[in-house]
């Protein structure tokens, strides 16, 4: 979770002028990076903050626990950016093959080709915020926003069951399909002499089936990584990677894929915009804290 937005409860609890705005302010950086991620466009992304924000106010003083306004939060800015993206005529509408995702037996040994770090790996070292966007907004949406939800927001398994509806296994594939594609992206966004490297190789190499240890192992990677699998796969699953170098090095490179996400600045909103919004939230949230107040205070009179 967000430390914002707990500390956002914090300062709701307040019930203060200023801390009021610092809380509200919180909660506008956190569903604006969000829904950067999840909607790509800022126009779109400043349209899901405004509602979102103003759909909060009836809903702010019920809320005494950071979970709940977390997944609340979420929820109604998960709906908002995929109503964004349903109305794109650029919103992929295909889905991801595992098949089309893994590595095929040349990339592996151009992976693990040398002892020092692969062009890729140092690549996504480097990568800039641009080109990880770019990534992930080629992503459709239903896998987009497990990854943003997941690697980027750094929310639980069952958060995102929670917000999304969908059921365990049905996250953990989502997520790791995602991961795949993020790094596949990223890789072929590398320098021209990587790829033509890579190209000549796979040109000049007898085309050979992956080995089948090789193929389950990486329907697991995920799982392996974030220690969902059982004791008795988990060993299994380490035995192999042991024994099996291009295995190890795509293992490397994928983690590196997800340290990437995990490490993807979030972008703010325009101060002005966002001081304008603030206001008209704070006002509204008084004079429903007000009316509340009178309708107490009536009927204690009243009794």
């Amino acid at each position: 979770m967000r430390v914002e937005i707990e500390q956002a409860v914090a300062l709701l609890q307040e019930k203060k002028g200023k801390s009021l705005e610092r809380a509200l302010e919180l909660l506008q950086g956190t569903v604006f990076s969000f829904s950067m991620k999840v909607c790509g466009q800022r126009q779109d992304a400043e349209d899901t903050m405004q509602e979102v924000l103003l759909k909060s106010v009836p809903n702010l003083p019920k809320f005494d626990s950071p979970q709940a306004l977390m997944v609340w939060l979420y929820k109604v800015a998960k709906t908002r950016c995929l109503m964004s993206r349903r109305k794109s005529k650029f919103a992929p509408k295909r889905a991801l093959s595992l098949e089309e995702l893994m590595p095929d037996r040349q990339e592996l040994e151009s992976l693990s080709g040398n002892t020092e770090p692969t062009p890729e790996t140092a690549l996504l070292r480097q990568e800039n915020a641009k080109r990880l966007h770019e990534a992930v907004q080629q992503l459709p949406p239903e896998y987009r926003l497990i990854l943003v939800l997941h690697d980027m927001e750094d929310l639980t398994d069952e958060d995102i069951a929670e917000i999304t509806g969908l059921r365990p296994g049905t996250l953990r594939v989502r997520l790791h399909r995602a991961r795949l594609f993020v790094r596949k992206q990223l890789a072929r966004q590398g320098p021209q002499d990587v790829r033509a490297g890579a190209k000549k190789h796979s040109a000049s190499a007898e085309v050979r089936p992956r080995e089948r240890n090789c193929k389950q192992m990486f329907a697991e990677l995920s799982n392996y990584l974030d220690e969902e699998l059982d004791d008795s796969l988990c060993v299994e699953m380490e035995k192999h990677i042991d024994g099996c170098e291009p295995c190890r090095a795509f293992l490397a490179n994928l983690e590196e894929t997800i340290r990437t996400c995990q490490e993807a600045p979030n972008e703010a909103p325009d101060s002005h915009f966002a001081a304008n919004l603030r206001r008209e939230v704070l006002s509204k949230y008084q004079d429903l804290m007000t009316t509340i107040h009178r309708s107490g205070a009536n009927s204690i009179n009243r009794g």
